[in-house]
Order: C-alpha cells, then sequence, then structure tokens
C-alpha cells in the first residue's frame, strides 16, 4: 500500500515548491551529469518537434517567397526570359490587413472592452469594466511600445502563412508587462500536437548576439559557459566551422517550454529551459509555474502542476489534415498566383519572339 504523506512532508514539500519557484537560475544548482542528461532530452525534443513539420515550413517558405515576389534567376525558355511575378497573394493580404486592423485596434485606441456577466442593476459592474477596459487599453497601445506595430505586421503575414504567435509575460527587468510577435519559423511545437496548452514542448527559437548574451551571463541570468564562436545558419542548417563571417552575427537559443522530473519523484514539472542550439549547453532553468498553481489532493499529496503560458497562437485557417499549423492564403491563391505569373511571361516572351522573327525577316 501507498505511504500516507504526513504534514511534514507536505510542509516540506511545499518549501522545495517555493525554493523551486524562486530561483532565478536552477541550472545553477545541478551537477554535470544532470546537465547533460537535461540538454539531451531538450535537443532531442527540439529536433524531433523541429523534424515533424518541415513540410510545412517548406511550404511557407515558398509562399512568403511568393508575396515577397522574390526574382530567381530563368533559364526557360532561354536565359533571360521575361520574369514577371503578378502580387496577387501579396494583394490578397494587404486587403486581409486593411480590413482586420481597424476592427481589432479602433482609432479611438480601445482596444480592451470588458464584458458584464449577469445583472447590474444599479450599473456599478459597466463602471468597472469600462474603467478595467480603458486601463488595460492604456497598457497595451502605450506600456508595450511595440504591440500595435506587431499587430499591424501580424496580421499582414497572417493570411500568407496561416499561423503566428504573440508571446507576453512579466519582464522583470523592465519591470512591465511585455508583448512581442514571434514567427512561426522561430516557434517550434510538434506538428500533431492539438493544441500549445497540451504541446508537451513549446519551442522558441531567439537570436542573440555575443554582446547580449555575454551581458546576460554578467548579469546572472544564464551560466557563464564558453560558447565558443557563433555558428554560421543558412536556410536553418548551421555550419560548424563558425569562424567566418560578421564577428556580430547571433547565437541561435533555443527557449524550450517544457516538463522535467528534476526532484526524481516520478512526476514531471514545468519549467523553461534555455540552451544553444549547437552544443545543448544548458544556460539557464526557471519554473514555469507559481504556488498557486501547484494542486495537492485529498491527501495533502501533489496531484498536479499548472503551468504558465506565455503564447497566444494566431491562426488563419484550420488545416485540413487536423495539424496544429493552420494555413493561409498560400495555400489557396499560391498555384493560382503561379500559374498567373507563368501566363503573363509566356505571352511576354511570345510577343518578344514575334518581334525578333519579324526583325529577322526584314
Amino acid at each position: 500500500m501507498p505511504m500516507q504523506t504526513t504534514m511534514d512532508e507536505v510542509a516540506t514539500r511545499a518549501i522545495d515548491m517555493r525554493a523551486v519557484i524562486e530561483n532565478n537560475n536552477i541550472a545553477k544548482t545541478l551537477d554535470k551529469e544532470k546537465l547533460t542528461t537535461i540538454s539531451h532530452q531538450v535537443k532531442k525534443g527540439f529536433e524531433f518537434d523541429l523534424e515533424s513539420r518541415r513540410e510545412w515550413d517548406q511550404a511557407a517558405k515558398e509562399y512568403t517567397k511568393l508575396a515577397l515576389q522574390v526574382k530567381e534567376e530563368k533559364t526557360y525558355p532561354w536565359s533571360g526570359a521575361s520574369n514577371v511575378k503578378y502580387p496577387l497573394l501579396s494583394t490578397a493580404a494587404m486587403q486581409f490587413n486593411a480590413r482586420a486592423y481597424p476592427s481589432l485596434v479602433p482609432s479611438g485606441g480601445r482596444v480592451v472592452k470588458a464584458m458584464v456577466i449577469g445583472k447590474d442593476p444599479d450599473g456599478e459592474k459597466q463602471k468597472k469594466a469600462d474603467r478595467i477596459s480603458t486601463y488595460m487599453s492604456y497598457q497595451l497601445m502605450e506600456e508595450m511600445d511595440s504591440w500595435e506595430e506587431d499587430m499591424d505586421k501580424l496580421l499582414i503575414m497572417l493570411p500568407i502563412v496561416g499561423t503566428l504567435f504573440k508571446k507576453t509575460y512579466f519582464d522583470s527587468v523592465q519591470k512591465k508587462n511585455v508583448s512581442k510577435l514571434v514567427l512561426a519559423q522561430n516557434l517550434v511545437v510538434n506538428y500533431w500536437a492539438t493544441s500549445l496548452e497540451e504541446a508537451e514542448r513549446i519551442s522558441e527559437i531567439i537570436h542573440i548576439s555575443p554582446r547580449n548574451l555575454k551581458s546576460k551571463q554578467l548579469s546572472d541570468i544564464y551560466r557563464d559557459v564558453d560558447l565558443g564562436a557563433p555558428p554560421v545558419y543558412e536556410d536553418g542548417e548551421f555550419d560548424k566551422v563558425g569562424d567566418i563571417g560578421d564577428d556580430t552575427r547571433p547565437f541561435h537559443l533555443i527557449e524550450q517550454h517544457c516538463f522535467l522530473d528534476l526532484d526524481d519523484d516520478g512526476y514531471a514539472e514545468p519549467y523553461v529551459v534555455t540552451f544553444e542550439r549547437l552544443s545543448g549547453e544548458v544556460l539557464r532553468i526557471t519554473a514555469r509555474f507559481t504556488a498557486d498553481d501547484v494542486v495537492l489532493n485529498d491527501k495533502g499529496a501533489l496531484a498536479q502542476i499548472t503551468p504558465t503560458h506565455y503564447y497566444t497562437k494566431y491562426g488563419f485557417i484550420p488545416n485540413a489534415d487536423g495539424s496544429f499549423y493552420d494555413i493561409g492564403f498560400g495555400v489557396l491563391l499560391g498555384p493560382l498566383n503561379e500559374s498567373v505569373n507563368t501566363l503573363i511571361n509566356q505571352l511576354i516572351d511570345s510577343g518578344h519572339l514575334k518581334i525578333g522573327r519579324a526583325s529577322c525577316r526584314e
């Protein structure tokens, strides 16, 4: 029979949990063997999730190039043939942005609208809702420096790739709430995850310069370990040489929101692990829960820990295969845009060829 949990054990457990929550970097308290085990676990999980969504990622890159009207060298039907890119996908994205932005960000700045639930005979609930709406709108529009700009970017990029994210958290350095846009290619979730809340891992790719990395190490935020020279990344792949190019090229860190069993009690708690992508060197581990998130059962033993979520998903059209990453106009209009480009270029090339032959006859 399982042993009953005593009140002393419950109190000890509460003290341990509070110490973990208040620890700015748990990685500094772990031995090398434990850090190596964690490194292998988080890096393997990141690579597995990245591979699961590879096809979607490649398609999103192609749609982005199409929307940006990137001109690649053409050798067919001859070198220097017509290479017109019709902005069908770009126009659709701009039209969506033009309609969605005023709806979500009104000109009066009243972004938040609190809703009154239940009866309100004297109107006090409505007055309170109005005050909350005004203050939260002020937080978004004034205190969060890039919120409005990021929302504008989101609404023009979302219809192209189909999925984007916002990261919202309290910045302990700036002492204020922060909200920033995170591109889908920089937030890796398993392709078949049902939601952010149910995902076992959420990995954000963070680009950080050597100077800023050293600043965080000196500020005691990251472990002070030598990572060498930053590797050179091309199209998502890295060059292990890492000694060419600009000296200010960034390191690629992975901030993984995952679950680890650090106390070996058989239950994995929610943590945030930051590690360097190439080496897997763990730089920081922090708790992803508060004391209020710890739930005990009737016997006073740990039942579950509810993780804190930092990311909000913005989806355009749910994917027909039921996967986590949604689709955008790229899937719907991409093939049509390619067809229009081909037809326009064929007409131009045909006219050019006809004029050339007529000149030869003369």
